[in-house]
């Protein structure tokens, strides 16, 4: 009876013990293994860290160059989305104020109270046209940047150097359009 319960004992320690493994080293004397690639815990060069997914492991020159490329055109994509962003912001801002200037000049009705006709209205009404893609460029920019975050915490150089110049030629590229939409 006792060496059932020792065997039972054992059995479900060593499960245990392969079920919370789930293939990382935890000891802090060096770099973490995963079940693909490693995770050094410093800033490198070195081929197989995990960009995002589990699949996505540059483990050739060729495929880590593909991977940098990748992260400099997303960064592209960041900073065009802000410059566009920055431009149809002026162009709904006018649009609401000449919306806003016809609903009052079409109606009769006076504002309801003096505080209103002192400080005139504070923000510009919801227009779905406006505000749905306002929204939906603010979200793929969130997404963007938390994936740039992601990748800088690989510690790999060179994604963080594609990520690096990829924003730097982004905003050469596009940031005077942004610029210029908050002169006007």
């Amino acid at each position: 009876m006792h060496s059932t319960l020792l065997v039972v004992v054992c059995l479900l320690y060593n499960a245990q013990r392969c079920l919370a493994d789930n293939g990382m080293n935890m000891t802090m004397d060096g770099s973490m293994e995963l079940a693909m690639g490693h995770m050094l815990p410093y800033f490198h060069f070195t081929l197989g860290d995990t960009l995002w997914f589990l699949g996505w492991v540059p483990q050739s020159p060729g495929a880590m160059f593909g991977a940098c490329v990748g992260l400099f055109l997303l960064a592209l994509l960041e900073r065009w989305l802000a410059a566009c962003k920055s431009v149809m912001e002026v162009h709904w801002d006018k649009s609401a104020r000449q919306m806003l200037s016809d609903k009052q000049n079409g109606s009769v009705v006076p504002k309801r109270n003096a505080a209103d006709r002192i400080l005139g209205r504070l923000a510009p009404p919801f227009v779905a046209r406006h505000d749905l893609p306002r929204g939906v460029i603010y979200a793929a920019q969130a997404l963007l940047n938390y994936l740039f975050m992601l990748t800088v915490m690989t510690f790999q150089l060179g994604y963080i150097f594609a990520l690096i110049i990829g924003l730097g030629v982004g905003e050469t590229l596009f940031g005077r359009f942004a610029m210029s939409a908050h002169l006007h």
